[in-house]
């Protein structure tokens, strides 16, 4: 009654895994909500606030004009939706469930599944919060135009793959120190409040300042991304191709020590805490 059957074949397999991603993904989504429209409403508060900050703060400080030229709330947009997507897919991945979880329990469970489904419904949130504030402003506002919409949403997409991929390694690491490993997540991501350069135009700083940000992947994909957005601005002090490349470099480092913790990881470690 309760035995697992398992599928013979790839295709099959392939299928089960698959159809368990969604399912565990769904579950992501509402485990906080119950309600998938609240969910989404929280999301959304969160880059409305960000939106209306930093408005003010540009409004305030007069410098409005060191922006690109162009539509300034769909400049701070590019870098807001960037920030919260890569934020967003590094809190999801590093805290899914462990090998030590009790959904392990179940046969079909694993690891891999529980990483996915919670990278997965991130994105979910993210870009459906997304979708919704561009349509709020397009039709209350002024109408948006981005010259290549598919290269800005890649960049969205990348910045959300660097964090997963960089949350991955954080994930590995937690249960040998979780409390050194909370407070590198909790640092990183205050950092990139300004190391994600999505407060000014990469184009404009100098060759010394630029050095102190093109280690951050998500300066690339919001420098990049602007240039997709805008059609005036081309991107002189960043590249795509090194995101892509951190981001795959940090995901083989998570798996890597993933599967060594998964080997090694007890419920007993955390016993004292």
């Amino acid at each position: 009654m309760f035995g697992h059957s398992r599928r013979t074949g790839s295709l099959p397999a392939m299928a089960t895994t698959l159809e368990l991603i969604y399912h565990s993904t769904v579950r992501h989504v509402r485990k906080k909500n119950g309600n998938a429209v609240l969910a989404l409403m929280t999301s959304m508060t969160k880059g409305i606030v960000m939106l209306g900050a930093f408005y003010a703060m540009f409004t305030l400080l007069d410098i409005r004009g060191a922006a690109i030229r162009g539509d300034f709330m769909l400049y701070l947009m590019s870098g807001i939706f960037l920030f919260l997507s890569h934020n967003a897919g590094l809190a999801a991945v590093m805290g899914a469930e462990g090998p030590t979880s009790p959904m392990m329990k179940h046969a079909p469970m694993n690891t891999a599944i529980a990483i996915s489904s919670a990278a997965l419904a991130a994105l979910y949130v993210q870009i459906l919060a997304m979708l919704t504030l561009l349509f709020i402003y397009h039709v209350a506002f002024t109408p948006i135009y981005i010259p290549n919409p598919a290269g800005a949403f890649a960049m969205f997409v990348l910045a959300w793959f660097a964090g997963c991929s960089i949350g991955l390694v954080l994930l590995a690491l937690k249960p040998w120190m979780p409390g050194t490993i909370s407070l590198v997540s909790t640092i990183y991501q205050r950092v990139n409040m300004i190391a994600s350069g999505k407060m000014f135009v990469a184009n404009t700083l100098p060759a010394s300042m630029v050095a102190l940000f093109d280690w951050n992947p998500l300066f690339h994909a919001i420098d990049q991304a602007r240039g997709f957005m805008f059609l005036n601005y081309f991107p002189r002090n960043s590249s795509i191709s090194y995101p892509i490349w951190f981001a795959i470099a940090f995901l083989m480092l998570g798996l890597l020590g993933e599967f060594v913790t998964r080997k090694n990881a007890s419920l007993s470690w955390g016993a004292r805490r």
